[in-house]
């Protein structure tokens, strides 16, 4: 094992031989290794030479050529500002109710700062765009496109429904998405309800018990709570069934019913609601009516012979 070992001096004569025989061949040289002193850079502002270079290529044009503007930033539409406010809400809700709980920040949100960041450049440029109509009005320049002008466009028609689709299938899935994030809070929401409902079930169960049991020791004498418990909606009647209580009205609870409907001594003596045949009003077949029948005035038999002369 020991052949194998190498020398740390064998190895300093050999690296120095190696480098021997390289500045002997000519590869190394003097001053490869020396440091060099840094120069600091001076920077020079020459407002003179800056302005002369501005003066050559700045081309002279009037407005129309260029329609450079600098404006302020348009007003927020109020619908606008209620879907910010929507989606930022939206967004700490989704923060918080992650893995971690971590405190949510609006202003690191990158989806929200997005958002916000599209907003402003859109209000930019319909400031921009309000501020140069009025400009080109001015300067009576056409800013329609005339009705017989053609123009090929930029995008197919293909094309542009395949993106409206697009943004379709996005805006259904975001509306399911919602959806499914209601019927889980309304879920969550009837199943603590249920929860707290059983709970004080249990509660009142186990407050019936003590009392009770405070009754049977002898520890106390009032049974109210078991009156309570009577007024409780399970122990209610239940509704009365219409089919059983008009079969229990036309065949009773047993018992003889034969006979039952027979004249007796104080029934036949009883003349309450008998009308007799004298005391009926005839009845008018034409008014349908039970009103007596007027007789017909009409003049003696003396009288229409005298009246026919």
């Amino acid at each position: 094992m020991s052949d194998f070992v190498l020398n740390d001096s064998d190895t300093d004569l050999d690296s120095d031989e190696e480098l021997q025989e390289a500045f002997a061949k000519g590869l190394l040289k003097p001053g490869l290794n020396e440091e060099i002193e840094k120069v600091q850079k001076t920077y020079v502002n020459n407002v003179a030479d800056l302005r002369a270079k501005l003066k050559e290529f700045e081309l002279k044009l009037p407005w129309v050529e260029t329609v450079d503007l600098v404006t302020s930033v348009a007003p927020m539409a109020p619908d606008i500002a209620l879907q910010m406010q929507q989606t930022a809400q939206r967004r700490k809700n989704i923060m918080e109710n992650t893995k971690g709980k971590k405190q949510y920040d609006p202003t690191e949100d990158p989806v929200l700062n997005e958002f916000k960041r599209e907003n402003l450049i859109h209000r930019q440029a319909q400031a921009a765009v309000v501020d140069g109509i009025k400009r080109l009005k001015d300067l009576n320049m056409p800013t329609k496109r005339p009705d017989d002008y053609f123009a090929e466009m930029a995008k197919s028609d293909e094309h542009m429904q395949k993106v409206r689709k697009n943004l379709m299938s996005k805006q259904a899935e975001q509306a399911r998405t919602e959806k499914v994030r209601q019927l889980r809070e309304q879920k969550k929401i009837a199943k603590r309800v249920q929860i707290d409902a059983k709970l004080k079930q249990a509660a009142d169960k186990k407050q019936m018990l003590e009392q009770l049991k405070r009754v049977r020791k002898g520890k106390s004498t009032d049974l109210d709570f078991l009156e309570d418990n009577k007024g409780n909606p399970k122990n209610a009647k239940a509704k009365v069934n219409k089919k059983r209580a008009m079969k229990d009205s036309k065949f009773g609870f047993g018992g003889k019913k034969k006979g039952s409907k027979l004249n007796t001594r104080e029934s036949s003596s009883q003349m309450d609601g008998f009308n007799s045949s004298a005391k009926k009003k005839p009845f008018n077949f034409k008014s349908k009516s039970f009103k007596p029948k007027q007789k017909n005035q009409r003049p003696g038999k003396s009288k229409r012979k005298n009246a026919k002369r």
